[in-house]
């Protein structure tokens, strides 16, 4: 499988995500916003409860990272994905309010990839352990939503070719799947 070299410019929609193949090769840049554990359990209650959501998640792509307090002279500390498959309980409410891409490492619960061929989202694979290259293709930050969560605060970042591999696409492949089949060994 041939996999393509994409830039893509954030916000994104469904119809920009549609034709993406696990194994692309994705440089984003623009505005996404963070959310881990904490944010998506009060984003839940207020899904939950009618209450309007503090950000709008409409064509938005999450990133799953809680950073590091910046350095001086930086904008943001170490900032590496956190593990994805502690928001799978959340996915389907996130991609519900509009969402349509997640960041993060590691595999996702088998559902997960039903709700992006649902749902038309796709997740993507950051690389983990390297804050400090992720760090650098964050070019500006700001807490929007939950200050009080810290580090688990959502914030709205600005990031320039962020290098992310389709894990998830639209059609509900999983990249991990594919990757172990080839060197599955059969009798």
């Amino acid at each position: 499988m041939e996999y393509n070299t994409i830039k893509m410019t954030a916000p994104i929609t469904k119809e920009m995500v549609k034709d993406l193949n696990i194994g692309d090769v994705i440089y984003l840049s623009g505005v996404i916003y963070t959310a881990r554990d904490a944010a998506h359990k009060r984003i839940q209650e207020n899904f939950e409860n009618n209450r309007k959501q503090l950000i709008e998640l409409e064509d938005q792509i999450i990133f799953y990272v809680g950073p590091t307090p910046a350095k001086p002279g930086k904008v943001i500390g170490s900032a590496a994905p956190t593990t994805s498959a502690r928001m799978d309980k959340y996915v389907e409410m996130m991609l519900k309010l509009g969402v349509v891409g997640m960041i993060g490492k590691g595999e996702r619960a088998d559902y997960v990839a039903d709700l992006c061929k649902e749902y038309g989202a796709c997740y993507f694979l950051s690389i983990g352990g390297a804050s400090a290259m992720i760090a650098n293709q964050i070019k500006d930050l700001e807490v929007v939503a939950y200050k009080d969560l810290g580090t688990e605060s959502i914030k709205r970042l600005v990031v320039e070719d962020m290098r992310l591999i389709v894990g998830i696409d639209t059609k509900g492949r999983v990249f991990q799947d594919e990757q172990v089949k080839k060197y599955r060994i059969t009798d």
